[in-house]
């Protein structure tokens, strides 16, 4: 009888072995600990919706500016997320890749809270100063002191890994650091098109996606990012234009200006209506486009009517 009992506990214990190393496999493909799981906020749908489409082309058409979109010269992308699991993309060059001057700033914001999450860096009243005047007011000196607390290489490695992927080369790029904000040289421009300060609009407005569903690095950093992106004190292009005809609409935006390029992004909360705009422009009257620009983005949303809006 011993033998058969000592037989049984050993057929035990090989069966706690076996559950344990399947367990200890599975662990490998859970998610990190404190991360959310993507499963229950879909995707930013790849395709556009058909409708939004057809009106964010004929928005263009009437501003005058489906040349600049055939030459390239000018990349839109705008998201309907009222309702955060049946988001709606509209979009033209969407895997555009362009100079984006400041917009990639939110990089480094995203960056800075990814090292803050992972208890590499202090969370300082100083650095939340920072963070807040590199978005905020678009601070270069600012945005290269937090940039070299986050580490230069450390954020474009972490913009291209599997978690987020807001730099893929399957969607031509995305969003990418590969300088400080100043007059010092590039140390890594990104690997397809050499770009130092770069976005698409597609990455851009997917970035915003995930902000607004508490996906980027963990909800409660997802929502101080946001607060610091409120409140803009650049009043040009979207915020300039939505304020003006629109007043009580609530923006969280990062723009960006260099020589002929120009870009902006913002998530937009007015009237019980939400929406990612992010238009990229290379053009010397690409600030006044995207000024009026949000303004028919904004009509497509709310009442599709925005046929009176020209650039003339």
């Amino acid at each position: 009888m011993s033998a058969i009992k000592e037989i049984a506990e050993m057929h035990i214990l090989s069966n706690c072995a076996a559950r344990y190393y399947l367990f200890s496999i599975l662990l490998l493909f859970l998610p990190p600990s404190g991360v959310v799981a993507e499963a229950d906020t879909p995707p930013l749908p790849e395709t556009p919706d058909p409708k939004l489409q057809s009106r964010l082309a004929l928005g263009l058409g009437q501003m005058g500016l489906s040349r600049a979109v055939d030459e390239e010269r000018l990349s839109v992308a705008l998201v309907d997320i009222t309702d955060s699991t049946r988001p709606h993309l509209a979009a033209v060059n969407s895997d555009l890749m362009m100079y984006s001057a400041s917009l990639p700033k939110i990089a480094i914001l995203f960056g800075a809270y990814q090292r803050i999450e992972d208890g590499m860096l202090k969370h300082t009243k100083e650095l939340k100063q920072d963070m807040t005047d590199m978005i905020r007011h678009s601070s270069n000196s600012a945005a290269t002191r937090v940039l070299n607390l986050v580490g230069p290489e450390y954020l474009n490695r972490l913009l291209q890994s599997a978690r987020y992927r807001l730099y893929d080369v399957r969607h031509q790029g995305g969003l990418w650091v590969g300088k400080p904000y100043g007059k010092s040289p590039a140390y890594q421009r990104d690997p397809l098109h050499s770009i130092s300060h770069g976005a698409t609009v597609w990455q851009v407005a997917r970035f915003y996606y995930l902000l607004e569903n508490g996906k980027l690095v963990s909800p409660r950093a997802s929502r101080e990012m946001k607060s610091i992106l409120a409140r803009p004190a650049i009043h040009h292009k979207f915020v300039g234009g939505l304020l003006a005809t629109h007043p009580d609409a609530s923006i969280y935006r990062k723009s960006g200006t260099w020589r002929t390029y120009h870009s902006d992004s913002a998530i937009v909360e007015r009237n019980g209506r939400r929406y990612i705009a992010v238009a990229l422009a290379n053009d010397a009257r690409a600030g006044d486009w995207l000024r009026k620009l949000i303004v028919v983005m904004d009509d497509i949303i709310f009442t599709q009517n925005y046929a009176s809006l020209t650039t003339d």
